[in-house]
């Protein structure tokens, strides 16, 4: 049954093309280890909410867009060996010492895929 990891994060808005960089190198490195896909999204339409938001969730400063993104795998197995290939890979460990965002306000997790219509 295909799983998706999602994210929720916070980029300066003047490193969305620094992000989309980083994004298509990363992406590249998922699939090689078994991702069937990977999206990443920007914000356009992300409203403040009065009690949940997704700009809320990640203590978006003025200055920064939400990115929305998930990854899908074949299976939830498929998604724990890949990723630890992927953790394993030295140019994830050097993505991670180079992400244009704060990391400690990213949100994510892993998901079971019940509808896909």
């Amino acid at each position: 049954m295909t799983y998706v990891d999602g994210f929720v994060l916070a980029v300066p808005t003047v490193n969305r093309e620094q992000y989309r960089q980083y994004a298509e190198t990363v992406a590249s490195t998922f699939k090689e280890h078994g991702a069937l896909s990977v999206v990443e999204c920007w914000g356009d339409d992300v409203p403040e909410g009065k009690v949940t938001s997704f700009p809320m969730a990640v203590k978006k400063n003025d200055d920064e867009s939400v990115v929305f993104a998930w990854i899908t795998w074949p299976s939830r197995e498929a998604r724990d060996a890949g990723m630890k290939r992927v953790m394993d890979d030295t140019r994830s460990q050097a993505a991670m010492n180079s992400m244009p965002f704060d990391g400690k306000r990213l949100i994510y997790g892993g998901f079971e895929m019940i509808v896909n219509a």
